[in-house]
């Protein structure tokens, strides 16, 4: 897997000689760089946000600030930055919590070179890594998890599709709500995004059922 365009990248790791290894590594490809180090979270997020890298190599497990809280932080302040997580840690519960936190990547130390080489690449095309001794399966079950968490609807969205499913017009539920057509209009079509229906009898089958409103079809 190939990337061209030169790649700026920050390594956070605690231990420097793991850190000069990986930097041994990576900078034996011609269009990948290493702008800065930081050896905890809080030099981490220092660091990154000072430097703007294209991707961090971060490791998960560190004392004062983990790499799990690190990543959380930078990636709210700047999303376009992608972390991938380095870890002696197979479980799910850490790449789980790293993926979350909003890592693009996770890798485990005893990975080869050649695969933190592919990992940098692949996130750089904005596409998620999973380190290859772990079961693909879990990142199927992180993506369907973030699927699923989009279509979610808020609690007035659910307000408005209990009265349409029951019949109600859109001036009808606006009058129930204190919302003006309008708002309602905007809260049905939000809705039939979220959840990828476009008609009434869909809508009004998709709330009975979630349990909206109990009526027969």
């Amino acid at each position: 897997m190939t990337y061209l365009k030169e790649i700026k990248i920050v390594l956070v790791d605690d231990h420097k000689l793991l850190r000069d290894g990986l930097r041994n590594i990576i900078e034996q490809r011609s269009n990948m760089h290493i702008i800065g180090e930081a050896s905890d979270g809080r030099e981490a997020i220092k660091t990154c946000l000072k430097l703007a890298p294209n991707v961090i190599v971060m490791d998960v497990a560190m004392p004062g600030l983990n790499g799990i809280e690190a990543t959380k932080q930078i990636h709210k302040e700047n999303s376009d930055i992608k972390i991938i997580g380095l870890s002696m840690h197979s479980s799910k519960q850490f790449i789980q919590s790293m993926f979350k936190a909003g890592a693009f990547g996770y890798l485990l130390k005893d990975g080869d070179a050649d695969e933190l080489i592919t990992a940098i690449s692949t996130v750089m095309q904005n596409k998620k890594y999973l380190s290859r001794d772990i079961n693909q399966e879990f990142l199927t079950v992180l993506k369907e998890k973030k699927a699923l968490e989009k279509t979610q609807l808020s609690s007035r969205e659910k307000e408005v599709l209990q009265l349409i499913a029951e019949g109600k017009s859109s001036k009808e539920t606006g009058e129930i709500l204190f919302l003006s057509p309008k708002t309602v209009d905007v809260h049905r079509n939000n809705i039939m995004k979220k959840i990828d229906l476009h008609t009434i009898p869909e809508l009004t089958k998709y709330a009975i059922q979630q349990g909206l409103t109990s009526l027969d079809l």
